[in-house]
């Protein structure tokens, strides 16, 4: 018996077969622009982007110029190997669709991560800038959403795409939990305190009991869009509101790393801490770690600084 011939579909471009294998929006727009910045750097051309480059012809003498490069910008390391991980795997699409070989690809991705030591980023938000930014939060449509938002990133440390991922059907208002879809599509339970969950009643109670996602645009006429709201109006409506608070610029990420941070200073063991926030390895986790620090700066307020006195 003979099998029906197979159509032979045209190659693909491995910049858009790599950016297609993500599996979050988030993720495809922050390796497509690191994708678009290497291809500037191939071209010389500050309007070139990846889609079209040939990025099967890469051998390790130009992968390892693009590596020298990308650490002379004075980017951070982690932003650095963060383009060198979209290279690698662009590298291996062309692989994998035939354009280059087994051998070819092993040396042109065989580059070393940027490895230095620094300390870690961003910012803690303290408690009485939540408050003020709850605060700005008026009893409008958009103010009662907002309010709700606030409290659920500061009570989960969820990430900001995840936030505006989860449906209404992802909340347990009994178990007061919240299922949320991470990095590689990975679901874990994160909880909400009392708090938290009075604001998000409140909301609901604006929003309705209708499936969709849980946190919705709200148009100017205080109507509630039926649509999810993207991370980046996630990031707008935090900046929005510490604006108004008078506060200064806080991010998502901040209130994630402040979630960790507080976690771990109240003596929440690091594998609860890993589980809460999604991370894949317990290092990540622990760089969130201020105890360290609290640790060290109370060793030194041991020393006392001798009072000035002139020498007889």
């Amino acid at each position: 018996m003979s099998l029906p011939a197979l159509p032979v579909e045209p190659v693909r471009d491995p910049y858009h077969v790599y950016l297609d294998s993500l599996t979050s929006q988030e993720s495809r727009r922050t390796m497509k622009g690191c994708l678009d910045r290497i291809a500037k750097i191939l071209t010389g051309d500050d309007h070139a982007v990846g889609e079209g480059q040939p990025w099967h012809l890469l051998r390790y003498e130009h992968t390892v110029r693009i590596r020298s490069i990308l650490t002379e910008q004075g980017w951070a390391p982690a932003y650095v190997n963060k383009h060198l991980v979209a290279l690698r795997r662009v590298l291996k699409e062309c692989w994998r669709l035939g354009q280059t070989s087994a051998e070819e690809y092993a040396r042109a991705s065989d580059l070393a991560p940027v490895r230095q030591t620094r300390l870690p980023t961003g910012q803690h938000v303290p408690p009485e800038v939540v408050g003020a930014a709850l605060a700005a939060c008026d009893d409008s449509p958009q103010g009662v959403r907002d309010a709700a938002l606030i409290a659920a990133l500061y009570s989960t440390g969820c990430r900001r795409a995840e936030i505006a991922g989860i449906v209404l059907a992802d909340y347990d208002p009994g178990a007061r939990s919240l299922r949320v879809r991470g990095k590689r599509d990975k679901e874990r339970m994160v909880y909400l305190n009392t708090a938290a969950i009075g604001l998000l009643e409140r909301w609901l109670a604006v929003r309705g009991q209708g499936q969709g996602p849980l946190f919705n645009p709200v148009s100017k006429t205080a109507r509630v869009l039926e649509r999810k709201l993207s991370g980046q109006a996630v990031s707008d409506i935090l900046a929005r509101r510490l604006g108004e608070a008078g506060a200064a610029k806080k991010t998502a990420h901040d209130f994630r790393r402040t979630f960790i941070g507080e976690l771990l200073d109240a003596g929440v063991d690091l594998a609860t801490a890993q589980a809460l926030v999604g991370h894949s390895s317990p290092a990540t986790t622990a760089r969130y770690d201020r105890r360290p620090e609290k640790t060290r700066r109370d060793a030194v307020d041991r020393i006392t600084l001798p009072a000035a006195r002139p020498l007889r």
